[in-house]
C-alpha cells in the first residue's frame, strides 16, 4: 500500500526539482526528504528519480506515478470540499496567492468586504506570487485560490487539472509623461498606433517576465524592435521613470491605478489585453468559504 504522505512529497519534488527546494516547500529537512523518497522507491520496487547535475529528474515510472498522484490529490480535495459543503457554517481560512497588482486592488477590496461581512468566520492568508509560482503552490496544496493572468500576445501554458474562472480583461495601455506631445489636446486622434513609436525610447519589464514577451511581440508586429533604455522589475518603477523622462512604456491598466500624477495613459492600436482569472483545484470552489471569496473577487473585478 502506497502512503499518501510520500506520494505528496514526490508530487512536490516534480515541481521543485531539488531536494533542498522540496524540503523548504514541505517544511522538513533535506535528509528526511531523501529518506522518504527512498522508502517510496522500495515500496514501488522501481526507480522513481535520477540525478542530473544538481537536480533530480523523475524517471518514466516517477512521471507515471506523479500523474496518478495528482488525480488522487484532486479527488481528495474535492471530497473534502464536498464534506465541508454539507455543513451550514461558512467559515475557515482561505489561502490566496496573487500577483502584485491584483493583490493591491482586487484582493485588497475583497479583504475589506470580507472583514465587514464575514469576520471573524472567514480569514484570508495572503501571498504575493507571480502566476507560475502561484500555480506551483496550488498544485502542492499550499494555496486554495490563485489569481493569475495570461497576455493575449504571450499566453502561458495552463494545466487541465485546475478550474479557471474569468475575472476581467485588463487592457494594455501606453504610459507617457503628461507633457509628452502624444498627450497634447487634439494633437492626434486616439488610439495611438504602435508603429508610430518606433523612434521613441522605451522602458520595458524584466526580460524573464510575460509582460516583456508581450511588449516584444506587440512591437515586432508593429514592425520594429523597441529601443530599450531601462528594464524594470516593478511597474511602479517603470511608471516613475515614465514620469521623469522622455521614454514610453506599455503596461496593463490594473498596474497603473496608483501611478504618478504626471503620467498619462493612452489607448493603443492594435489593442491587446491580459486576461485575469482565478484558479482552484478541482472541487475546491465548492468549499463554502472559498466560494464566498471567489464571489467577492468577482465583484471587485466588476467594480474595476
Amino acid at each position: 500500500m502506497l502512503e499518501l504522505r510520500r506520494l505528496r512529497l514526490l508530487n512536490v519534488l516534480a515541481t521543485e526539482g531539488t531536494v533542498t527546494a522540496t524540503a523548504e516547500a514541505v517544511h522538513i529537512s533535506g535528509p528526511a526528504v531523501s529518506q522518504q523518497l527512498a522508502q517510496l522507491e522500495r515500496e514501488t520496487g522501481v526507480q522513481l528519480v535520477e540525478r542530473v547535475g544538481r537536480r533530480l529528474r523523475l524517471t518514466e515510472a516517477g512521471l507515471l506515478l506523479v500523474a496518478h498522484t495528482r488525480i488522487v490529490l484532486d479527488q481528495l480535495a474535492a471530497a473534502e470540499a464536498d464534506l465541508v459543503a454539507l455543513g451550514t457554517e461558512i467559515a475557515g481560512t482561505v489561502r490566496v496567492a496573487a500577483f502584485s497588482s491584483a493583490m493591491g486592488t482586487l484582493v485588497a477590496e475583497t479583504w475589506q468586504q470580507l472583514r465587514a461581512e464575514h469576520a471573524p468566520r472567514i480569514r484570508l492568508q495572503l501571498t504575493t506570487l507571480e502566476p507560475e509560482q502561484g500555480l506551483d503552490a496550488l498544485m502542492r496544496g499550499d494555496a486554495d485560490i490563485v489569481i493569475a493572468y495570461s497576455y493575449e500576445l504571450a499566453p502561458g501554458p495552463m494545466p487541465t487539472s485546475v478550474e479557471r474562472q474569468a475575472l476581467l480583461a485588463d487592457p494594455v495601455v501606453l504610459a507617457v509623461a503628461a507633457g509628452d506631445p502624444l498627450n497634447a489636446p487634439r494633437s492626434r486622434p486616439l488610439p495611438v498606433p504602435l508603429a508610430e513609436l518606433a523612434d521613441r525610447d522605451w522602458l520595458v519589464p524584466d526580460a524573464m517576465s510575460a509582460c516583456y514577451r508581450m511588449v516584444e511581440h506587440a512591437c515586432r508586429a508593429a514592425g520594429f524592435v523597441p529601443r530599450t533604455v531601462a528594464k524594470c522589475a516593478e511597474f511602479s518603477a517603470m511608471l516613475a521613470l515614465v514620469a521623469a523622462g522622455e521614454a514610453v512604456a506599455l503596461v496593463p491598466q490594473l498596474a497603473t491605478l496608483h501611478r504618478p500624477e504626471n503620467v498619462a495613459l493612452l489607448p493603443i492600436t492594435p489593442a491587446t489585453a491580459r486576461h485575469i482569472f482565478t484558479l482552484t483545484r478541482p472541487g475546491g470552489a465548492r468549499h463554502p468559504a472559498v466560494r464566498v471569496v471567489l464571489e467577492h473577487l468577482a465583484e471587485a473585478a466588476g467594480a474595476v
